[in-house]
């Protein structure tokens, strides 16, 4: 009932959004009628997507296909690229992203990338679903076996953030702990390494450098290697904008660096 509810609240929005032309057509990925309309309107553009992102970027070593498919579809939610969400939800799941992967990003990016934009991607995946005979029903709810705690690891976030900010807004510093560190992070459906990667992706898309070093070291703990996030940096410059990424690069060097000690 939730998910009609959402669903019926969001059609007016997707309708100018995706680019559907009628009723009929709500629950079909548009891909066709986004890649004619760039094609019509901005040929040039087409050539250029063609040339460096469809024949090149994404045969580029140093990142799997599946991984480029979660940098991208992070990107893509941040930004609320509607547009392209049906051809990349559907690349993702071609390229060995599970439903459950999937459906896991878009929760995850409920809290970083806003619950707005989480919110019109799960419609458009609900699409996705639908025409690959998904069965939504599987799909994982609140109720799940949390993955292991790093005690100490947590316990020093806690502290600091604690210490720095729980007399600025003790809000964020209780929802900090008790939403994100101890309950999301610890959803089963989606590898730590991931899930740090589509937070590195969605924020370095949204422009919040400051936040990346805490969350790229944590995602090279996680095991993300030097060379994926490097090549993370490539993807999202197609996906984030050139100035996105130059502002982050600087960011990503005084990590790699640090590391490197």
């Amino acid at each position: 009932m939730k998910r009609q509810i959402v669903a019926a609240m969001l059609t007016p929005f997707l309708l100018t959004g995706c680019m559907h032309t009628g009723a009929d057509k709500m629950n079909k990925p548009e891909t066709q009628n986004v890649k004619t309309a760039v094609q019509n309107a901005a040929p040039a553009m087409a050539g250029y997507a063609e040339r460096f992102i469809e024949n090149d970027l994404w045969n580029r070593p140093g990142l799997s296909k599946r991984d480029r498919s979660l940098v991208t579809v992070a990107a893509l939610i941040s930004r609320n690229g509607v547009a392209e969400l049906p051809q990349y939800f559907t690349l993702a799941l071609e390229s060995g992203v599970t439903p459950v992967e999937l459906s896991e990003t878009i929760t995850h990016l409920a809290f970083y990338a806003g619950w707005p934009n989480a919110t019109a991607a799960a419609v458009i995946a609900q699409q996705v679903f639908e025409a690959r005979n998904v069965d939504t029903a599987a799909l994982p709810g609140m109720d799940v076996a949390p993955l292991p705690l790093d005690t100490e690891s947590e316990s020093k976030r806690e502290k600091m953030v604690a210490e720095n900010f729980g007399n600025v807004s003790p809000g964020v510093v209780h929802y900090t702990t008790d939403a994100l560190f101890r309950d999301l992070w610890l959803r089963p459906g989606l590898a730590p390494r991931d899930r740090s990667l589509i937070t590195v992706s969605a924020l370095v898309t949204a422009g919040q450098v400051a936040q990346v070093p805490y969350h790229l070291n944590r995602a090279m703990d996680n095991g993300l290697t030097q060379e994926a996030a490097s090549e993370a940096l490539t993807q999202l410059a197609f996906v984030a904008g050139w100035p996105n990424v130059f502002s982050a690069l600087p960011v990503f060097k005084e990590v790699f660096s640090s590391r490197a000690k």
